[in-house]
């Protein structure tokens, strides 16, 4: 079969791949109907991510048809269409019982999928702990309604839930890639006041206030972004501020644009270590919260596309099939023709 494989030292390639097979009683094989590219796979080629593997599979954000299933997995069945969870998670360890499926202390838990172990850019691809990671996608949802359920909607819906966001809030979205196009989205579900989009590219910005996603879009290179946001605050700073475009200078512009008492949630990819200058923000009592995605609401997800409560189709600015994806590589990577996303049919 057909795979996009990380081949070290910054390179990519499509190479020939045996077919996947049941190694465990909870593996299910699956058939992939549609793939994507994150960001997180260009992390991986710069050698940006050292879990990385050279020689696995990239893909960690698809969709598929289940073809086999191990004896012990009892939610999905042969021709069942489920989405994938970026995270393997075990469901018996410590942190997974507690919801911190990023954690999990199985050898394949965590982000494993397309950095430790062979993910869904390919024509088939095997997950571990099958019950776990797919979930079911109804008849009335698409394959492109159903793509971002597994990492991007689950990074937006993780982001606003650690934000612990209230009604009436004002959020700061820092970053209008379609990490924080999807925390603008699962943000709306808590009712703020207000929600701000600040990035540098005019294109997501315009797209965040087309589809009503910002109530303000603010560009970093035109406007004072922290004179901006005290001017929509009565001079106190943003109740929360999800940082998701891990820039130069974005980390500092989070906890500068936060008010006293605030919460800053970092949900960007770093390739570089950042400064927390403690004696600049004492006194602001901020709260900050790391990490990966815990993505661990894929059911509660799931339902609300069903509903019409999340829609992030309109990402979706670019589509082609599976023989023309290392092009879509270089047009995503050099964010050329305006791309958010790719849809990659397979």
């Amino acid at each position: 079969m057909r795979a996009v494989v990380y081949q070290g030292n910054g390179r990519i390639g499509v190479e020939e791949r045996p077919m996947p097979e049941i190694r465990e009683n909870e593996d299910v094989i699956l058939q992939v109907t549609m793939t994507t590219i994150c960001s997180s796979d260009i992390h991986i080629k710069h050698g940006a991510v050292p879990r990385a593997i050279p020689g696995v599979i990239l893909g960690h954000e698809f969709v598929g048809k289940v073809v086999r299933t191990g004896s012990k997995v009892k939610n999905v069945r042969p021709g069942d269409r489920v989405a994938v969870n970026v995270e393997t998670f075990c469901g018996q360890c410590f942190y997974c019982k507690r919801g911190y499926v990023n954690n999990c202390t199985d050898p394949s838990g965590g982000w494993a999928l397309g950095c430790r172990i062979d993910g869904g850019q390919a024509e088939y691809v095997r997950i571990p702990y099958g019950d776990n990671g797919l979930t079911l996608i109804p008849d009335n949802v698409t394959d492109e309604q159903a793509l971002f359920t597994g990492d991007l909607l689950s990074t937006g819906y993780w982001s606003a839930k650690i934000g612990e966001i209230k009604k009436g809030d004002t959020v700061v979205i820092l970053g209008a890639g379609p990490t924080g196009l999807c925390s603008m989205m699962a943000a709306r579900l808590y009712q703020p006041s207000k929600i701000i989009a600040v990035d540098l590219l005019e294109n997501r910005l315009f797209l965040a206030k087309e589809k009503g996603l910002a109530d303000l879009i603010l560009n970093s290179e035109r406007a004072d972004i922290q004179d901006e946001i005290r001017k929509q605050t009565e001079g106190r700073g943003a109740d929360v501020v999800i940082e998701a475009a891990g820039g130069k200078d974005t980390f500092q512009l989070a906890w500068e644009t936060a008010r006293p008492n605030g919460t800053v949630c970092l949900v960007a990819m770093y390739e570089e270590g950042q400064m927390l200058p403690l004696p600049q923000m004492y006194g602001k009592n901020l709260t900050f919260k790391t990490g990966g995605v815990d993505a661990c609401d894929c059911p509660e997800i799931m339902k609300l596309i069903e509903k019409g409560k999340l829609d992030a189709t309109c990402l979706i600015t670019h589509r082609t099939s599976f023989e023309n994806i290392m092009e879509a590589y270089r047009i995503f990577e050099e964010k050329e023709d305006g791309v958010i996303k790719w849809a990659i049919k397979m």
